[in-house]
């Protein structure tokens, strides 16, 4: 019998956290754990772009709570323009950022908030993810988390650039993506290696950041809970 590959492997541990009865913190610790588990030499990999991203302070230039949210205009999954300005019309946006649909903490993170938007439009808010990925894999992000809200291409990072959450990811981790399988510059249309630092911000009506969560450690997203607590205060 073939021995599965690294990526199978990964499949596996990442359907078997979103099966858990966990919140999604745990959820994507115990896929940190799998990881570690699977290739220690990856997860040390990991380590190691944390560390230096921390030491770099990667990530704490981006907007602030209180800071007016730069206004984007980019491309949903079916190919239409989308703007900051006219989904704040409608009441608070979370800003989500995500590293691609390729990330098995992204997509986590991404089915977690599908599932949790009865209550998100309930409190009348919502929600855009974004990542770097071409459109045909935004919408294979959306069909695999059965989102229903927008997956938004920030061709180049250009967005993520000019709030500071951008990073070249090194040579040593752009060698353990591609070893696991993933097809990065195939995915953003180019060779760069960059991606966005996973981050959240949720932003009132007013364009101001109300609730900031940015962390270079791309294992760790916002809590659900505290989500749903940050759009109950800016309505």
């Amino acid at each position: 019998m073939t021995p599965k590959s690294l990526a199978a492997l990964l499949e596996e541990g990442f359907q078997h956290c979103c099966a858990m009865d966990a919140t999604l913190g745990a959820r994507l610790e115990a896929f940190a754990d799998i990881v570690r588990t699977l290739d220690s030499n990856f997860a040390e990999t990991v380590d190691r772009l944390v560390s230096r991203l921390r030491n770099n302070g990667a990530g704490s230039a981006a907007p602030r709570v209180g800071d007016p949210m730069p206004l984007f205009l980019l491309p949903n999954d079916e190919g239409h323009l989308i703007a900051l300005e006219a989904l704040l019309s409608e009441g608070p946006v979370a800003v989500t950022f995500h590293r691609g649909h390729w990330c098995p903490y992204c997509r986590m993170n991404t089915h977690a908030l599908a599932k949790a938007q009865k209550e998100i439009d309930a409190i009348g808010c919502k929600i855009v993810a974004i990542m770097p990925d071409r459109q045909q894999f935004a919408e294979e992000f959306k069909s695999d988390a059965k989102a229903s809200f927008p997956i938004l291409t920030d061709l180049d990072n250009g967005y993520a650039l000019s709030l500071n959450l951008a990073i070249w990811v090194g040579k040593e981790m752009e060698q353990m993506i591609a070893g696991a399988g993933w097809d990065v510059p195939k995915f953003q249309g180019n060779n760069s290696w960059v991606l966005p630092i996973p981050a959240t911000f949720v932003v009132g009506k007013d364009g101001r950041v109300k609730t900031r969560f940015v962390d270079p450690d791309y294992r760790k997203r916002i809590a659900i809970e505290d989500l749903l607590d940050a759009f109950r205060s800016a309505r």
